[in-house]
Order: C-alpha cells, then sequence, then structure tokens
C-alpha cells in the first residue's frame, strides 16, 4: 500500500505530524510498531516513540528499514493539532501584549520591570483555548475564540461571567490588533507582589489547577456567604446606632436642665429674659 492509501500519514517526510504515540505499521509484511510495548528484538525499551528508534532499526518480522513504516493510527494527533492551534494563538497573544510593553507600558511607575509578558498553561477547553497571560503589570485570565469563531464585534469592557468547576468568574471582553477578541479575568494588577518570572508562573500554573477543581467552589460559595453575613451584620449595627442615637436625643429632650436641677424646679416657669434678669440684678 502506498502513502496515498488508506492510512494518514507516512513516516516518509512526514516526521512533524508523527506523534510520540503513533503505531506504525511495515506496509511490507504489516507487522506493527507499537511505542507502548517497544521492540524486544532490538532491546527497545517500552514507550519510546517510533521517531527515536536507532537509525538502523528494521522491521523485526521482515527487515524492512524504517522508511518502509507508515502510520497505522496516532492517538496523539489530535494533540498536536490542538498544540499548533495553541501555539498559534498563543503567539499572536503575547506578541500583541509585548507590543503594548515596549510601547505604552514601559515608563510607568506601577510595572514591575523583572516581569515579560508570557502565556502560561493554555489549554483547549470547548475548543476555545484558556490559560494566564503574565505581563509586568497584570496578570490575568484569558480565553480566545476557536478555531472559526469571530470575536472581532465584541464590545470592549462589556462584562460577561463565565462558569468553570470551582465557580463562576467575570471576563472583561477586549480587542487587539493581532489577538482579535479575548476575554479576560483580572487576576492580578498591579504585580509589585511577585519578585521573578518563576514566582508569577508558578502562580498562574496553581490557577490554571485550581480553576478546574470543585472543590474550590465550596470555597468560592462560602466566600459569597460570609460577605452576605458580613453586610447583614454591619446593616444590623447601623440598625442599632440610629435607634441609639434616636434614644439619647429623646432623651435629652426630656431630661431636666441644668438650671431645673440647681433651682428644684422653679426654672420651669417661663425663663426671664436677659435684659429683665438685668434690671432684676
Amino acid at each position: 500500500m502506498s502513502a496515498q492509501g488508506g492510512f494518514e500519514g507516512s513516516y516518509l517526510g512526514a516526521n512533524d505530524k508523527i506523534s510520540d504515540l503513533a503505531i506504525m505499521e511495515c506496509k511490507i509484511c504489516w507487522t506493527p510498531y507499537d511505542p507502548a510495548e517497544g521492540d524486544d528484538t532490538r532491546q527497545v525499551l517500552p514507550g519510546t516513540p517510533f521517531l527515536a528508534l536507532p537509525d538502523d532499526w528494521k522491521c523485526p518480522n521482515c527487515d524492512a528499514p524504517k522508511e518502509q513504516f507508515l502510520v497505522s493510527e496516532d492517538p496523539g494527533s489530535d494533540a498536536m493539532l490542538a498544540a499548533a492551534r495553541l501555539s498559534r494563538k498563543t503567539e499572536a497573544l503575547v506578541t500583541d501584549f509585548t507590543e503594548v510593553w515596549h510601547g505604552k507600558m514601559r515608563d510607568v511607575p506601577m510595572v514591575n520591570k523583572v516581569l515579560h509578558v508570557q502565556a502560561v498553561g493554555f489549554l483547549e477547553q470547548g475548543g476555545r483555548p484558556l490559560g494566564v497571560l503574565i505581563s509586568p503589570w497584570f496578570m490575568n485570565l484569558v480565553q480566545l475564540p476557536a478555531e472559526g469563531e469571530d470575536w472581532s464585534a465584541l464590545t470592549a469592557g462589556e462584562k460577561e461571567v463565565l462558569a468553570f468547576p470551582s465557580g463562576d468568574y467575570e471576563f472583561i471582553h477586549n480587542t487587539r490588533e493581532q489577538t482579535g477578541g479575548y476575554k479576560a479575568c483580572s487576576l492580578f494588577s498591579p504585580m509589585g507582589e511577585f519578585k521573578t518570572q518563576a514566582q508569577a508562573v508558578e502562580v498562574a500554573r496553581a490557577v490554571m489547577v485550581a480553576l478546574f477543581q470543585d472543590e474550590h467552589r465550596a470555597e468560592t460559595d462560602r466566600s459569597a456567604d460570609i460577605r452576605a453575613a458580613r453586610e447583614d451584620e454591619i446593616a444590623a449595627f447601623e440598625a442599632r446606632e440610629q435607634a441609639e442615637a434616636e434614644a439619647q436625643a429623646q432623651d435629652l429632650n426630656s431630661a431636666p436642665t441644668r438650671r431645673q436641677v440647681l433651682t428644684a424646679g422653679l426654672s420651669e416657669k417661663p425663663d426671664i429674659a436677659p435684659e429683665t434678669e438685668a434690671e432684676a440684678e
């Protein structure tokens, strides 16, 4: 069978399309090479990709050279395509914000100059790239459009709540020249607390792990409960303060004046006008 037959690809000139998981098959005798099993006849250990086999390796059944092997199946091919898509989109994102860094932000006092623009932990979630973008002035969770999806009409500043296993998060719409439309959720800004790029990357990776963990939803819900309870406490405190203030005002109106006390109640009579008091003296 030729390379144009029922196979998805061939070792001949297509190394970049073969993943480490590809199961190859000899087109002479149909003997397969499965990386998960390796090759006992040549002491090739299990887990060795076809492309990592020695140059002089041959089919263990008919001695056909490596060049005679074609792709039988490749479980890793989809992952390779997804990785290529992610790489293309994240490169545009990093290029966009690197230009902003060099053009507008470098001399702004709030920036952390030990940091640089970097895309971290990007993966496809529902077909859409999602990951963390680090810059010297912010760290954002960023969602990009799926392949063939056009977000160029997004209105900058418009807000949208997106749901994840760990909770619901508010994203803001925006557009950039190279990136096109994207949605961003602020994680940190400014970035002064980070001492190194490695520290920022570590935090970004932790964010991407926690984002998909259900157990963090309870913490998110609990935070909302605590905030609501605190607001109730403040409202109750303000109500008590108001009630006490009103009671104090009422007591002041009904309490005897200093003059009434000193004159044993004689001052209950109408006060003498100041000029009359002067005349009496």
